[in-house]
C-alpha cells in the first residue's frame, strides 16, 4: 500500500473505450477528485503499482483483461482500492458476481446515471481513507505489541496472553496500552472492531 498525499482523492476511470474514459474522468475532476482515465486496464495497475487511488471505475468488457479480472489484480496491488464496475451489457448474474466474488462497490449500468456514479465514489473514497487510516494504526505497533493486538482481539485476558507469549503480566499490561494508545482505541471492544475490520479488508 502506497502512503499519499493527505488531503487528495484520486480515482482511476478505466474503459476501452478512451472517449468515455476521459469523459467520466472530467465529470469526477468537476467534483473535486483527481481523476486519470485509462483506455487500458493493464496501463491502469502499472499506474497503480507505482502510484495509488482511492477508488477505480471501470468497465466490465474489456477484451483480454476484463474488469472482473483486472479488479482481482488490483486487489493483489492495494487490498484498500475501492472498486466501482460499470457495463454496456449488464446482466443479473454479472451484478451478483461483481458484489460478491470480485467485491466490487456498486455496478453500474451504462449510459451511467452522474448522480449514482458520484454516490458511488464518493462512498468508495471514503472507504478507502479509513482503509488506509486502519493499517496506518496498526503498522505503528512492534512486533509484540501486534502478537499482544491478535490475541486482544481474540478475547483473551492477560494472564491467558502472558501464558501464550511467555512473558510477565505486567509486560502484557504495558504491551496493552501501548496497543490502545497506538490505535487510537479507548477499549477492548474497539480493538476487536479494529481487527475484525482489517480481517474483511483481507
Amino acid at each position: 500500500m502506497t502512503l499519499q498525499p493527505a488531503g487528495l482523492s484520486n480515482v482511476y476511470v478505466v474503459d476501452d473505450d478512451p472517449d468515455l474514459a476521459a469523459s467520466v474522468a472530467r465529470l469526477l475532476s468537476r467534483h473535486g477528485y483527481v481523476a486519470e482515465p485509462f483506455a487500458d486496464p493493464v496501463a491502469a495497475l502499472a499506474a497503480l503499482s507505482t502510484g495509488w487511488a482511492h477508488c477505480i471505475v471501470t468497465d466490465v468488457m474489456m477484451g483480454e483483461l476484463d474488469g472482473f479480472g483486472f479488479a482481482d489484480r488490483v486487489r493483489g496491488i492495494d487490498t484498500s482500492v475501492a472498486v466501482v464496475f460499470m457495463t454496456a451489457w449488464p446482466t443479473a448474474a454479472d451484478a451478483v458476481d461483481a458484489i460478491r466474488r470480485h467485491r466490487g462497490l456498486d455496478y453500474l449500468e451504462k449510459p451511467i446515471d452522474e448522480d449514482r456514479l458520484l454516490a458511488a465514489v464518493g462512498e468508495g473514497v471514503r472507504w478507502s481513507k479509513r482503509c488506509r487510516s486502519d493499517a496506518a494504526r496498526i503498522a505503528a505497533l512492534t512486533p509484540r505489541e501486534h502478537e499482544v493486538f491478535r490475541l486482544l482481539a481474540r478475547g483473551h485476558v492477560n494472564k491467558v496472553i502472558a501464558d501464550r507469549m511467555g512473558i510477565s503480566p505486567k509486560t502484557v499490561e504495558d504491551h496493552r496500552a501501548a496497543v490502545l494508545a497506538k490505535t487510537g482505541s479507548q477499549n477492548l471492544a474497539q480493538v476487536i472492531a479494529l481487527a475484525a475490520a482489517l480481517s474483511d479488508r483481507s
